[in-house]
């Protein structure tokens, strides 16, 4: 496969519905590329498809020319450290604190990091994310904008070079929104990998390189960045596409 991420025909059906049919694109390296379509689209779901969080009933996802669901152990954790998500709902584990949320992929990825390193780097990550409540309570008494930064912070964790992100924006404030973006625009400019849905036509014409169009779980059309700011009336249309 050509991109760092690559779908091959993949297909995925769940409660004998079929939500994405025969989706195939590689993802290119370095790039920023969002995923929109109206609600029911299959979006979320080609998204993890290709972090590996689901497995397709038919056709391959490859990270770097390795099938992920046929990667040994060793294999697959090195793609988990070098690919994180930040899914919608956050997925914060209810009955761990904050710091032990943020603890746990430094002691599965670095498990020879002392513990003050530890500490520093979760510090670090949740000042960058504008965090700023007690690290020792559990996911059930923050808001879900507050959620949301934790998760944030947990993707970055590790520093690593593929960040999938979907609907990463919803429920937080401008403020919030615009320091992430910052963040994200600084793994742009490392020369890393992101892949995201979003509903924010603004967030999307801001940091996408490509625009992939999704309709009944299949690939519809994809955009650059050069030709929405070209053209007002496709980028209308993207518009209109993403609030439906």
């Amino acid at each position: 496969m050509a991109g760092i991420i690559g779908l091959k025909n993949v297909s995925f059906s769940a409660q004998d519905r079929l939500i994405v049919d025969k989706f195939s694109y590689d993802f290119e390296d370095g790039k920023t590329t969002a995923l929109i379509g109206p609600s029911g689209s299959g979006k979320s779901t080609v998204l993890k498809l290709a972090a590996g969080i689901l497995v397709p009933n038919e056709g391959e996802v490859y990270f770097r020319d390795m099938e992920i669901h046929n990667m040994s152990r060793q294999e697959n954790l090195a793609f988990r450290r070098e690919a994180s998500m930040v899914f919608q709902d956050s997925a914060l584990w209810a009955n761990q604190n904050i710091y032990q949320i943020l603890e746990l992929p430094l002691r599965i990825h670095f498990p020879e990091m002392p513990p003050t390193e530890r500490k520093r780097r979760i510090m670090e990550m949740l000042q960058e994310v504008g965090y700023k409540r007690d690290i020792f309570i559990r996911p059930s008494q923050l808001s879900m904008g507050e959620q949301k930064l934790v998760a944030f912070a947990r993707a970055r964790m590790c520093g690593p070079k593929l960040l999938f992100l979907d609907e990463w924006s919803e429920s937080m404030d401008d403020s919030a929104v615009n320091r992430l973006i910052k963040l994200i625009e600084r793994h742009q400019k490392e020369k890393n990998t992101v892949i995201f849905v979003c509903h924010d036509f603004r967030i999307v014409k801001t940091l996408s390189d490509y625009i992939l169009m999704i309709k009944d779980g299949k690939f519809f059309s994809r955009f650059s960045r050069e030709q929405i700011e070209k053209d007002e009336n496709l980028a209308q249309r993207i518009e209109e596409g993403i609030a439906s």
